[in-house]
């Protein structure tokens, strides 16, 4: 009986002591745990404690390599592991990825309650994924940079060893942002850091259909009307709210996301088809210059901004960047011809190469091509007419399409 009787206890000892453990085991899980959507997806993480940043860091050097110190000898690979595993699966570019990381440092630490200890789990994260960037400091201010090749033209940078180290957050101080010799970077080496970031989008992501929304356009061609019902999507602002003026070849080149290109792409080309190919662009060059209302960039944003071609479907209204873009997005899915993209100084235009070209044609590294203007002028202009405006004035070709054959022959 004694015996039965100790056997109790101790089993109640041992399921007490099991069910506390799993208490706790439960509360670290629940601290340490975090969740949020991404695009189509809701993204899990996992923090270990020993990587948790003090929740009031200091704007020195000194502060900062200490941190670093902590956050390198904790167990950061899981989290990294996640990270990468799911840039790998969805093929995220650089941008994409990158907003992957500031949400989930945003989950860790929100930005509005310590700017410092998001700005330093961003930076983090990014440098064991493989990026080569720095922070800086100066002014009382944390700045964030990455190495990054390409030509982009409106971000601060700094050079460091030849290598150029593009800012990453220098929006998010707005007017408070000193240009000028302010930012001294904090001289931390981490040896697998050396991947240089790219701004290229060349894949969107996907999204939930319930997110995308109708719009619907619609214009005249040869005395009859056309709509279209756009599935557009407010998540594609967001991705490009920070995103930078880059070269030309790399925002004409941006894709639309799935369900935008299923809810325009096809009519198009349903539209076109028993078209001749000059008749044919010329409907996309008239759609892309009246489906939309102008208005200049520096009226509509206060700055300078290049519409990706799916934010141009996205706003009512654009300018003649944006419509460019468009047009020979249109024009390089449908028909996927050779262009010029020709450079004035206050305007940007198309040319397009025909099996014999129309109008006055310009004349580029051997070949003739047609202007086609997509953004609506004074005149009325047919394929191969140029702006009476634009004609004495000299012009760049600043990006060059030549198909590939294996698409010539699509």
């Amino acid at each position: 009986m004694l015996t039965n009787l100790k056997s109790i206890i101790q089993l109640t000892v041992i399921k007490a002591l099991v069910f506390t453990l799993f208490c706790l085991v439960g509360l670290s899980t629940k601290a340490q745990r975090y969740s949020f959507e991404f695009y189509n997806d809701t993204f899990n993480i996992a923090l270990d404690s020993s990587i948790i940043i003090p929740k009031k860091p200091e704007l020195s050097s000194k502060y900062i390599n200490t941190v670093y110190q902590k956050l390198n000898t904790g167990k950061y690979q899981p989290l990294i592991d996640t990270l990468v595993a799911y840039q790998n699966k969805k093929q995220l570019n650089d941008w994409l990825f990158y907003q992957l990381v500031r949400k989930t440092a945003e989950a860790i630490s929100p930005k509005k309650e310590n700017y410092e200890r998001y700005t330093l789990y961003k930076w983090f994260l990014m440098v064991k994924s493989g990026y080569d960037a720095k922070i800086a400091i100066g002014n009382n201010q944390i700045i964030f940079y990455v190495r990054n090749d390409e030509d982009i033209a409106d971000i601060p940078f700094f050079m460091v060893d030849g290598k150029k180290y593009s800012c990453l957050n220098y929006h998010d101080y707005g007017k408070l942002f000193q240009k000028e010799n302010t930012y001294i970077p904090v001289n931390i080496k981490v040896d697998d850091a050396k991947l240089a970031f790219s701004y290229k989008v060349t894949r969107m992501p996907d999204f939930r259909p319930e997110s995308y929304r109708e719009k619907q356009i619609g214009f005249n061609y040869k005395h009859k009307a056309y709509h279209f019902n756009l599935k557009v999507n407010n998540e594609v602002s967001n991705i490009f709210a920070n995103y930078p003026v880059v070269d030309f070849e790399t925002y004409f080149n941006i894709p639309l996301s799935k369900d935008t290109y299923e809810s325009l792409i096809p009519m198009l080309k349903e539209n076109v088809k028993k078209m001749p190919t000059k008749k044919g662009v010329d409907y996309l060059m008239q759609f892309t210059r009246y489906a939309f209302l102008y208005e200049d960039d520096e009226k509509l944003l206060g700055k300078e901004k290049r519409f990706a071609p799916e934010q141009t479907l996205l706003n009512d209204e654009s300018d003649c960047d944006d419509r460019v873009a468009l047009f020979f997005y249109l024009v390089k899915e449908i028909y996927n011809l050779p262009m010029i993209a020709l450079l004035y100084p206050t305007h940007i235009t198309m040319a397009v190469q025909f099996d014999k070209p129309i109008g006055d044609p310009i004349y580029y590294n051997g070949k003739l091509y047609s202007i086609c203007e997509p953004t609506p002028q004074k005149q009325k202009l047919k394929i191969g007419e140029l702006a009476d405006n634009l004609k004495k004035q000299k012009y760049d070709v600043v990006y060059a399409y030549q198909p590939k054959e294996s698409l010539k022959s699509k």
